[in-house]
């Protein structure tokens, strides 16, 4: 078995006690990943940027809107999430994958972006939604999780545009996509929001029948260190005990956080390992219980088809409701009135927000 020595257990207790010590909040800890991230970020050169194909005609109506969903390529995808999500994004996912924009087709522009992919393994309210845990073949054939559900800004604010995004992930178009390109039988979406008690609300709310709010995710467990200070973390463990998980290991940061971990818990004991379990606590605060919502798509018997007991669909009275055209119409109308207001209280926002080396954005938005 591998180990620390004592003071090498120490050294590697106090960079993670430090790293830790930076952020009392989700949003400061969260906002450190993305500017790491825009230190690596290419720079185009003007007019030449991915942010040229975002949606920025804030004059138009949502009533005179038209949009189309597409599938870009990964660089597209990846090149502009990048620059307008507030969070960092993984480029390579294990299980299925399914990446969506949707193109305003009057302006040619990206209006957001959508990336569907498995399920985590575990969910206490999907569990208690359920009825038990469901068993895994059939869970996998029937559901999916929506990862990414990222409007640009301000089409966000100015139009609601997170209501359309995630309305869009609970059309049949996109359940017929996952059917057809992975042989699933999909009548289970479920997604969280991406902060919980730190925001008084989140983009999902108010989106009932099509999606409900279904209770609170748990949120016992660590986060994950990034940019150099983890990177000489590692870099400092493998020096003295070598490669401490598979090259082409999967989760190969959690892995590696958790080998780590072990190591150090290993090669402590008394005062020094309380204080390093004290810091691997102290940093779960920065951790939230998020809001977990579920779409059935219209489909009544839901759960007996997630939990295998049937194949068979029985549709609810509402089912074309899910209809892409229908889903439109209903935003157009949620959208207009906030577009409207807005107006009218002279809060339109009409500068496009992306994530530069410059940026000043305010990361819970």
């Amino acid at each position: 078995m591998k180990t620390l020595e004592r003071k090498e257990a120490l050294h590697c207790s106090e960079a993670i006690s430090d790293y830790f010590k930076n952020f009392s909040r989700v949003d400061e800890y969260m906002l450190e990943q993305k500017l790491e991230q825009i230190k690596h970020m290419p720079t185009a050169l003007p007019g030449m940027g991915f942010e040229e194909d975002l949606f920025n005609d804030y004059t138009m109506s949502p009533e005179d809107m038209d949009f189309v969903i597409e599938e870009p390529d990964n660089k597209t995808f990846d090149s502009c999430l990048n620059i307008i999500s507030s969070h960092t994004n993984m480029t390579s996912v294990p299980g299925k994958n399914l990446r969506l924009a949707v193109k305003e087709k009057n302006t040619g522009k990206w209006v957001g972006f959508i990336r569907l992919a498995s399920p985590v393994i575990n969910m206490k309210p999907r569990n208690e939604l359920l009825g038990n845990v469901p068993e895994l073949s059939s869970f996998n054939k029937t559901s999916i999780m929506g990862f990414v559900i990222v409007p640009t800004q301000p089409f966000g604010f100015n139009y609601l545009g997170g209501k359309l995004l995630a309305a869009l992930c609970c059309s049949h178009y996109v359940r017929e996509r996952m059917n057809q390109k992975y042989d699933m039988n999909l009548v289970y979406f479920e997604t969280t929001s991406l902060y919980g008690s730190s925001k008084s609300s989140s983009q999902y709310d108010g989106m009932k029948p099509i999606l409900k709010n279904r209770g609170l995710s748990d949120s016992d467990f660590t986060p994950l260190m990034h940019g150099e200070p983890w990177k000489r973390l590692v870099d400092y463990v493998e020096s003295r005990v070598g490669n401490l998980i598979p090259k082409d290991a999967s989760s190969k940061k959690l892995k590696l956080t958790t080998a780590i971990q072990g190591l150090i818990k290993r090669s402590l004991d008394g005062t020094d390992l309380d204080n390093f379990k004290d810091t691997l606590e102290n940093a779960k605060k920065l951790t939230e219980r998020k809001r977990y919502y579920v779409s059935n798509y219209g489909i009544r018997n839901y759960i007996d088809i997630v939990n295998g007991k049937t194949d068979e669909i029985i549709k609810e009275d509402n089912y074309d409701k899910y209809e892409v055209e229908n889903l439109i119409k209903w935003w157009k109308k949620k959208a207009t009135n906030r577009y409207n207001n807005l107006k009218t209280d002279n809060r339109l926002r009409t500068e496009l927000e992306v994530w530069t080396n410059s940026t000043n954005i305010d990361i819970i938005r």
